[in-house]
């Protein structure tokens, strides 16, 4: 299935289903998925700038868009922080990419994680969901030979759903599959 399928998926069997299912009025009021974020924090890096030349590649290659990095906004002496420290990177995802990315990981990467019973179903109140991934190798672009270290990311994806009721009902929809079927 490549990412004009899932986009047509949308347009012909996801939305008619959500605008019936929550009565909507107008198709303008079905929910959509805006982008998705992929954030990778990396303390550790304020000690070894190397870490994130490594992190820049690992995420470009997964989302296939180059990463960018974050910076810190202000100095914390506990953790030998400064202002304008290099303390992660992201890459925000739209339209083609977007797609392609859910597809890849809800296809691919997800099933690859050990013992996986699906992902928790916590929304931030306004329909959009933060996943966390604890391992990057589950990507297939990630060679694991040449990992030096394990690295966590968070994978956000935004939607225009008011609820969380309808940002749970649209990423089901798309194949994400959530622990028990229920949101909590």
């Amino acid at each position: 299935m490549d990412t004009a399928q899932l986009k047509k998926q949308y347009q012909e069997v996801i939305a008619p289903t959500l605008q019936q299912q929550f009565n909507y009025t107008s198709t303008m009021q079905v929910p959509v998925l805006e982008k998705i974020v992929i954030n990778q924090g990396l303390g550790d890096a304020t000690q070894d700038k190397k870490i994130i030349d490594v992190a820049i590649n690992e995420i470009s290659s997964i989302a296939g868009q180059k990463a960018v990095i974050t910076y810190s906004k202000k100095d914390i002496a506990n953790f030998k922080l400064r202002k304008k420290m290099p303390i992660g990177v992201m890459v925000t995802l739209r339209r083609e990419r977007m797609y392609e990315f859910l597809e890849k990981l809800v296809r691919v990467a997800l099933p690859r994680i050990r013992d996986f019973k699906g992902v928790n179903s916590k929304f931030d109140g306004r329909g959009n969901y933060t996943l966390g991934i604890t391992e990057q190798i589950i990507f297939p672009e990630i060679n694991i030979d040449q990992i030096d270290r394990i690295q966590g990311m968070n994978i956000t994806f935004v939607t225009s759903a008011e609820t969380d009721e309808e940002g749970y009902a649209l990423l089901k929809a798309f194949g994400l599959p959530f622990k028990n079927g229920k949101k909590d």
